[in-house]
């Protein structure tokens, strides 16, 4: 498989309903499905957050991951329903997903910290791109979480 993605970072208002569907579907797969967590995917941020898209070769969604201005989550802007399709995992796209997410934060949400709330296996993941834990380790989900910041 070739992974090189095409990335578009699209405003709530600017996402087509396939984009959208994709989005979701995407989401759901993993979140609910896969991770076997009930939780309310649609929060209403979507509607306030730019939404970073990787697609394959075919025009299929494989990567997301929601950016969300400073004031609505956290303090700082945050990035978000960080994801890959399990047709890309261990090819590196993770790490690619999250640097479009900082350079999207960085370009249209004017930069700074980013705060997140990784998933607890992750933080290891996560701090090869500049975030270090900030607390306690905390159930999000009934799955354990750790918030974690990027200065």
């Amino acid at each position: 498989m070739n992974t090189t993605l095409q990335w578009h970072w699209h405003a709530f208002n600017d996402l087509t309903p396939s984009t959208l569907y994709a989005i979701l579907r995407l989401r759901s797969e993993v979140f609910v499905v896969e991770q076997r967590s009930i939780f309310q995917d649609m929060d209403k941020v979507d509607l306030l957050s730019l939404h970073v898209c990787g697609y394959d070769e075919s025009g299929e969604l494989v990567a997301y991951a929601r950016c969300i201005p400073s004031g609505i989550k956290y303090a700082a802007a945050s990035i978000g329903r960080v994801v890959t399709s399990q047709s890309v995992r261990g090819t590196g796209m993770g790490h690619v997903l999250v640097r479009q997410s900082i350079a999207c934060v960085d370009a249209q949400l004017g930069g700074g910290p980013i705060r997140i709330s990784a998933q607890a296996h992750l933080q290891a993941f996560y701090a090869q791109h500049g975030f270090i834990a900030d607390g306690d380790l905390y159930l999000e989900d009934d799955i354990p979480h750790q918030a974690m910041e990027r200065i």
